[in-house]
């Protein structure tokens, strides 16, 4: 089987953590609690601060840091509030994207000290979270929110980690 994630590390501290099989794990579990097949590809850009405060201000106009971004390949957001999103195009011969996200070290490390949790389990978090935008889940709605953070919490069960809220 192929690797789901393809993983580009922009800042060395990401190699230090394990980021590969840490993506690539938080990826399957994210998936399979959706009941996607790990069947595409997803790609992760371990970057610091700066890198993703340019993308944050390019596509969301929002020049600050932050710790995750997410770029949908496919548009499946649900009918209605608190719905379930449409499930992705089944990969044929070729291998789709599933999307892009993009996870800052530097804004990670500070949330995991502030929540007295380790940098790993933090990460773990944001992969599965950035993988459920992915998938077209969202949290702009209390519904909606609620069903995303049910998934999360689902899916860092299946890696022994503990709720994250």
């Amino acid at each position: 089987m192929a690797d789901l994630v393809d993983l580009l590390i922009e800042d060395d501290r990401w190699a230090k953590l394990g980021m590969g099989a840490l993506a690539e794990r938080s990826a399957h579990a994210a998936l399979t609690i959706a009941t996607v097949p790990p069947e595409y590809e997803i790609c992760v850009m371990a970057c610091n601060d700066a890198r993703i405060a340019e993308l944050n201000a390019e596509f969301r106009e929002n020049s600050k840091a932050t710790n995750v971004l997410s770029w949908p390949a496919f548009e499946l957001a649900p009918e209605f509030t608190g719905g379930k999103p449409i499930m992705p195009p089944t990969a044929g011969v070729m291998v789709e994207s599933l999307g892009d996200i993009a996870i800052a070290y530097e804004t990670c490390a500070r949330e995991a000290a502030k929540k007295n949790i380790t940098m790993q389990a933090h990460v773990s978090h944001l992969i599965v979270h950035g993988c459920l935008h992915l998938l077209g889940f969202d949290h702009e709605t209390d519904k909606d929110a609620t069903v995303m953070e049910e998934l999360e919490v689902k899916a860092l069960a299946t890696m022994g980690l503990d709720n994250p809220y």
